[in-house]
């Protein structure tokens, strides 16, 4: 029964990120074809399904694996013991797996060869700092209306995505299967695979540091309860 568990778990996440990358992949595609080169019209193309999927998905597989679908997420509840200890490794594999998929499946659907290289570059400190920013947002998001409103993850996800699309100037990918897959899609979602690293590495740091951030203020909210409780005792 724990192993039959344990493998829905894992099809979720595996499906479900799968379900994410096509639908970021194959709406970039569709948006840049019909956008007619305005590129402002197909970020928003691209933005708007991203946001919409991601509410869909976190309803469906929450209650089955937590919907993740992003290894930084599964990381900071691992940190939080949130998680089996046997559970994160095996996350993390099936969300790049079902990431590289989702893209693949993007490319088969919009008739675009199933494996590419992307050439788009995204480097630099302020693409670097912008996907730190997004990760913290992302991660930061989820943790505290998990502890106001756990029934609003799912909306909250899916706003917080629509907007870091727009305040960030690596459009948000806040995740590294997703940055990984999409390296390998020379779309208008793409990344320059050079670029992965520094990516990765920004969104786990935003991620951890979403952690503390998000336990202080959450333990500072119970404290000042527990005080004006202690006063109205008194």
């Amino acid at each position: 029964m724990l192993a039959a568990s344990r493998r829905r778990r894992l099809a979720a996440e595996g499906l479900g990120t799968a379900l994410l990358l096509a639908t970021v992949v194959g709406s970039g595609i569709m948006a840049e074809r019909l956008s007619g080169g305005n590129v402002a019209i197909a970020l928003l193309g691209n933005t708007i399904p991203t946001g919409a999927i991601l509410f869909v998905l976190i309803t469906m597989f929450g209650p089955i694996s937590g919907a993740h679908f992003n290894p930084a997420v599964t990381t900071v509840f691992a940190l939080r013991k949130e998680l089996p200890a046997s559970d994160p490794a095996p996350y993390v594999a099936v969300q790049i797996a079902g990431a590289i998929l989702g893209v693949w499946l993007a490319h088969l659907m919009f008739d675009e060869s199933i494996l590419q290289i992307s050439s788009k570059v995204r480097a630099g400190p302020s693409q670097w700092l912008s996907e730190g920013v997004a990760a913290f947002g992302l991660v930061l998001t989820i943790l505290l209306t998990l502890h106001a409103s756990p029934g609003n993850v799912a909306p909250a996800v899916g706003l917080y995505i629509t907007a870091a699309y727009w305040f960030t100037a690596s459009t948000s990918f806040a995740n590294p299967a997703v940055t990984i897959a999409r390296s390998l899609s020379d779309t208008f979602a793409g990344i320059r695979p050079a670029d992965v690293f520094p990516f990765v590495i920004a969104q786990m740091v935003g991620a951890t540091a979403a952690m503390y951030a998000s336990r202080w203020l959450a333990s500072t909210e119970a404290g000042e309860q527990r005080d004006g409780d202690k006063g109205r005792k008194k």
